[in-house]
């Protein structure tokens, strides 16, 4: 018999707090990420933030639900992400996935949506019927250097004994990279690069349509989901990175008049940029992006922003190497989309739902 147990914020808190949520043989949620959820601007007490499903009082699996919102018509319309969902397998023949999804739907009245999962997961998903793929975005990664010592063991297992080879191609390779990319200097375009958004940025990107307010981004950059540091093995989504770190960036115009700023996410080498915010100073801004690619050893870019990516494909100056073509998919639950008025455009940036957050 499962049995189903649900974590509001106070609960999520005194889980935490207690140390009962380290007992088991795999963690459901890290502190950290606990503190994250918790702290969730729009998320309300009485949300369901984590449900766990037991077997004979055992750990089976859990997953994450993060509370977001619209405001349509000035009223605030509420759902949530699925941000985590596992099941160990010594249970997923007792249908316990299926019974924490129809827990969530239960939870949040079916307005649920989920991006950035898995192909396993999406087969899951799919089997459910209740979803439709949704507000799809195209995106690109640009690759500044060579990485065939984690590239390919990753994807064939079979190469790992040749880990040694690949990296003295990829030392090689990248010395000539380095050497071609020397000429990147400092640009002459006046920025800053701040570690959360200001009051000057947060009056700037006020006036651009988005899904999250200064504040709240503030509140992810200081309750990070991943911390630098040493994975824990008993959890099995991002807990920890070697590097791990946010940028705010504010870009300029020879007047001193702010044009542009950004939040860039670097994580081990590659880099997102979960929002971006630009009043005809992409130019500038692209000019800043070399020199920060280049000073940061950047490996990879992944951006969904179109017209920044229409402008890094003719940039003769950005110093990729090699381009590949990626979508992001968002999956809706149909009741979440009945419940939208009939045309509705969320106008995600790269960071909405979780995505900024790892």
């Amino acid at each position: 018999m499962i049995q189903l147990k649900t974590y509001n914020r106070k609960q999520l808190r005194e889980f935490i707090s207690s140390g009962d949520f380290q007992k088991y043989d795999f963690l459901p949620i890290t502190r950290h990420r606990a503190e994250s959820h918790i702290k969730n601007p729009k998320a309300s007490d009485d949300q369901t933030l984590l449900i766990l499903a037991f077997h004979e009082e055992k750990l089976a699996g859990y997953v994450g639900c993060f509370p977001d919102n619209f405001i349509i018509d000035g009223k605030e319309f509420s759902y949530a992400w699925l941000s985590t969902l596992y099941v160990n397998s010594e249970f997923r023949e007792k249908r316990v996935p299926k019974k924490l999804l129809k827990k969530v739907f239960e939870e949040y009245k079916d307005r649920i949506a989920i991006t950035e999962f898995t192909r396993e997961a999406e087969a899951l998903y799919t089997i459910m019927g209740v979803f439709e793929d949704v507000f799809p975005k195209e995106g690109k990664r640009y690759y500044f250097q060579t990485d065939a010592a984690k590239i390919i063991p990753e994807k064939k297992p079979e190469t790992k004994a040749l880990t040694p080879l690949f990296r003295i191609v990829d030392t090689t390779a990248n010395s000539l990279i380095a050497l071609k990319n020397s000429w990147v200097k400092k640009p002459k375009v006046g920025f800053e690069i701040l570690d959360q958004i200001d009051a000057e940025s947060s009056d700037f990107i006020s006036k651009f349509q988005g899904r999250r307010s200064a504040d709240e981004i503030n509140v992810f950059i200081n309750n990070p989901w991943v911390l630098e540091g040493k994975k824990d093995g008993k959890y099995l989504f991002s807990s920890y990175s070697e590097t791990f770190k946010y940028f705010w960036i504010k870009v300029y115009d020879d007047n001193n008049v702010l044009t542009s700023c950004s939040l860039l996410l670097l994580r081990d080498g590659y880099l997102k940029i979960p929002y971006l915010y630009s009043e005809f100073g992409l130019d500038r801004f692209i000019d800043f992006l070399n020199y920060f690619i280049v000073k940061n050893k950047v490996k990879a870019l992944t951006s969904y922003h179109k017209e920044l990516n229409i402008r890094l494909d003719t940039s003769k100056e950005f110093p990729k190497i090699y381009k590949r073509h990626f979508k992001r998919e968002y999956l809706f639950h149909k009741q979440l989309l009945n419940d939208l008025p009939e045309g509705f455009d969320p106008h995600y940036q790269d960071g909405d739902g979780d995505c900024m957050m790892t």
